[in-house]
């Protein structure tokens, strides 16, 4: 097994990479799905190794995926609300600009989003009417309740506030874990990109993505990957779109010489400290309560 692991790691940067980040990392293997049998390259102290060849070609067909759905001005949802997945969620899909949950998945999310819709509306005129003279005059328990139902829904909602459509494309941390919002996606034909650990069943998802989903540097690498290739796609649509949009220029006046600005390419996160599968508890319980 040394040898083979030798083989990849000299096979691509990529593998090299996934191999540093810890992403061959699986579950013991007493906690196992017999379908992730394909992506499982052998066994180590009782702990699963999955095959990194087989996660490379994934995240690329999952990257060119993204891109394809970012290119044509559609919008993806990125979900992970367990607790090493939260802040790493957040942060990428703001960085590609694009809609989030880090928290509770909210039932009805993605199936019965007029009424997520409408939860947004009542954030909003809660926000507004602080401003209000009405809110100065209210009582002090009054102003309490209003500031925990503000906090409650701002907490649930922060990432999808602006998101006034269903979403071309959920990516999720944790098959297992957030089953509730695969299955909605699922429901209403909203593919899905997924990591998957190998206690997951991967005929859930349309793109699973096989490797670790509870060490941080793991899940930060997925998808920090995904984001860059959401936000190339974001970028290319709006060059495109701006183009198009872009008025003829004036004949007294000679056309300027468009230039092209090429996007830098997302720089991979710095591999810290090593960590293993072993030092990293799954956190799989309690992460969705509808």
């Amino acid at each position: 097994m040394q040898k083979e692991k030798k083989n990849m790691v000299i096979a691509s940067t990529v593998i090299r990479e996934l191999l540093e980040n810890g992403v061959h990392f699986g579950h013991q293997t007493n906690k196992w799905n017999p379908k992730m049998k394909k992506f499982i390259f052998g066994a180590k102290n009782g702990i699963y190794i999955i095959d990194l060849r087989k996660t490379e070609a994934a995240l690329e067909k999952a990257r060119q995926a993204v891109y394809d759905i970012t290119s044509q001005g559609k919008i993806v949802l990125f979900a992970g609300t367990k607790k090493q997945a939260k802040s790493i969620i957040r942060e990428e899909a703001q960085k590609c600009e694009m809609f989030f949950i880090d928290e509770r998945w909210l039932g009805g999310c993605l199936t019965n989003f007029a009424t997520i819709r409408k939860s947004v509306d009542r954030l909003n005129s809660l926000q507004e009417m602080k401003k209000s003279e009405v809110y100065e005059g209210l009582a002090k328990k009054e102003k309490a309740r209003v500031e925990r139902e503000e906090h409650k829904l701002l907490k649930n909602l922060e990432g999808i506030r602006e998101m006034e459509v269903l979403p071309d494309c959920l990516i999720v941390v944790d098959a297992e874990a957030e089953h509730i919002a695969i299955k909605e996606a699922k429901k209403i034909g909203i593919p899905v990109v997924a990591l998957i650990d190998t206690n997951c069943d991967p005929d859930i998802v349309d793109f699973p993505i096989p490797g670790n989903d509870d060490a941080i540097r793991a899940i930060k690498y997925i998808i920090s990957t995904l984001a860059a290739a959401a936000d190339k796609g974001r970028r290319e649509f709006m060059g495109t779109s701006s183009k198009k949009e872009k008025p003829a220029a004036k004949e007294e006046k000679p056309a300027e010489k468009e230039i092209k600005t090429k996007v830098p390419a997302e720089e991979k996160p710095a591999a810290p400290v090593e960590e293993t599968k072993a030092e990293v508890e799954p956190d799989i319980e309690g992460d969705i309560n509808i």
